[in-house]
C-alpha cells in the first residue's frame, strides 16, 4: 500500500513527540548528575530527588530552628509545616533578638550550640558564621528543581544561606501633625533648613542609611550621614519606640523605619494618625536580613532543607506577609514587591553581605558616635 506524503509527515511528528520527553529527561538527568558531581567535588551536600530528602527527613522526625521571625509568625509557620509534613511532629523554634546576637555566635564557636539545626545569621556577624555552616548546595538543588526555592533567595557564592524576607526603609509620619506634601520628596531634603533642630526622629543604628550605599556609593552616603547628624535630629535606640512616639504625636516624622514595623504599628493605631511615605531610591534589604543556614553540627539537616523550602513557598510567604509584611521581594504579590513596583531601589543584596559590618561601623562614626564594637 502506498503511503502518502501527508501520512509520512504525521508518522514522523508522532515519533518525534514520543521521543521528545525521553530525550528531554535524559538531558535533564545529565545536567542534574553533572551538578551533583560538581557539588561533590567541592564538598557540598547535593540530592538529586526531593523524595530522597523527604525519606531522610522522615527518619529524623524533628527540627530545631533559630529565627529572627517573631513568635506569632513562626507559630503559624510551624502549624503549616507540620500539616504538610506530619512525620516531623517535633518542631522547636526560638526567636533570636539583637541582644543575643553576640552570645549565640560565641556559643557556636565554643561548641556550645549543639542541638540546633538552623542558625539565624545576623549580617553584623555574617563572616563569623561561615566556617560553622554545613556545606549543603541549596543553590544547585534550587536551580535544578530538587528544592522549590527561588534561587535569588540563596547566597550565590556560599550556596548554603537562605533569606526568605525583604524590607525597605520609609518615612513614617503623624498625619495630624504634618501633611504628606510637607514631607521630604527625596532623602536629601532632610538636609533642608526646615528640618533642622529636633524636627525628625532617627534611630542610632544606621542600617536605614546604610541601605543607600548601593545606589549612592559609600563616600556619598558617609557625607550624607554627617550632614544628617548636623541637622540635630532626635536620636533613639529602639526602632519600635520611635514609631510609637510618632503615632502618639510626640514626634511628627521618623526617618527610615522599616516598612514592616510601620505597617504592624498602623494595624494597632486606633487613631489612624500613623502613615508612611516611600522615598526613592528606596533603601531595600532584599536578602541579607532573616538569613539562615544549616549548622555543620545539625542532627536533622534533611528536615531543615524542607523547612527552608516551606518558608520560601507561596504558603510560607503568605504567612510571613500576614504577620510581618516582609515576605521576599522575589515573591510575586508580596507586600514589599507591591509597594516598590516601578520605583528606583537601592538594594543591599548578597554581594554586600560581608561588607555590612564595615559600612555599619563607618556610618556610626559618621553620625558622630564612638566606634561600634561588633567583636
Amino acid at each position: 500500500m502506498k503511503i502518502s506524503a501527508f501520512d509520512r509527515i504525521v508518522s514522523f511528528l508522532a515519533l518525534f513527540w514520543l521521543a521528545f520527553p525521553l530525550t528531554y529527561a535524559i538531558g535533564a538527568s545529565a545536567a542534574l548528575l553533572k551538578a551533583k558531581q560538581e557539588a561533590d567535588a567541592k564538598g557540598y551536600l547535593f540530592f538529586t530527588t526531593h523524595d530522597d530528602i523527604v525519606q531522610r527527613a522522615k527518619k529524623e522526625g524533628k527540627i530545631r530552628v533559630m529565627t529572627g521571625l517573631e513568635k506569632d509568625t513562626f507559630e503559624h509557620l510551624v502549624d503549616g509545616f507540620r500539616q504538610k509534613y506530619p512525620f516531623i511532629p517535633d518542631i522547636r523554634v526560638q526567636e533570636i533578638t539583637v541582644d543575643a546576637f553576640q552570645r549565640v555566635i560565641l556559643e557556636i564557636k565554643g561548641g556550645q550550640a549543639k542541638g540546633w539545626d538552623i542558625a539565624y545569621i545576623p549580617p553584623e556577624y555574617g563572616k563569623d558564621y561561615i566556617p560553622y555552616l554545613m556545606k549543603s548546595d541549596l543553590l544547585g538543588m534550587a536551580q535544578h528543581g530538587v528544592l522549590t526555592i527561588d534561587p535569588r533567595m540563596i547566597h550565590p557564592i556560599e550556596r548554603n544561606m537562605v533569606s526568605v524576607t525583604s524590607n525597605i526603609a520609609v518615612v513614617a509620619y503623624n498625619r495630624k501633625l504634618i501633611s504628606e506634601d510637607k514631607l521630604p520628596a527625596k532623602w536629601e531634603d532632610f538636609l533642608n533648613p526646615e528640618f533642622k533642630g529636633k524636627k525628625f526622629a532617627i534611630q542610632l543604628r544606621p542600617k536605614h542609611v546604610m541601605a543607600l550605599v548601593p545606589a549612592w556609593g559609600l563616600e556619598k552616603t558617609l557625607d550624607y550621614a554627617r550632614k544628617l547628624a548636623a541637622q540635630q535630629p532626635v536620636w533613639g535606640s529602639a526602632a519600635g519606640r520611635l514609631i510609637t512616639s510618632v503615632a502618639g504625636g510626640e514626634y511628627s516624622i521618623n526617618f527610615g523605619p522599616n516598612f514592616a514595623a510601620v505597617k504592624k504599628r498602623m494595624d494597632r493605631d486606633p487613631t489612624g494618625s500613623l502613615n508612611y511615605k516611600i522615598v526613592e531610591p528606596v533603601p531595600t534589604t532584599a536578602v541579607v536580613y532573616q538569613a539562615g543556614a544549616i549548622l555543620n553540627t545539625a542532627d536533622n539537616p534533611h528536615a531543615a532543607l524542607l523547612w527552608f523550602e516551606f518558608l520560601a513557598s507561596p504558603e510560607g510567604q503568605k504567612i510571613i506577609d500576614k504577620y510581618e509584611y516582609n515576605a521576599s521581594l522575589f515573591t510575586s504579590g508580596s507586600a514589599t514587591a507591591q509597594v516598590t513596583r516601578g520605583k528606583k531601589l537601592s538594594v543591599v543584596d548578597w554581594d554586600h553581605f560581608t561588607k555590612i559590618p564595615e559600612w555599619d561601623e563607618k556610618l556610626f562614626e559618621a553620625f558622630g558616635f564612638p566606634k561600634a564594637d561588633n567583636k
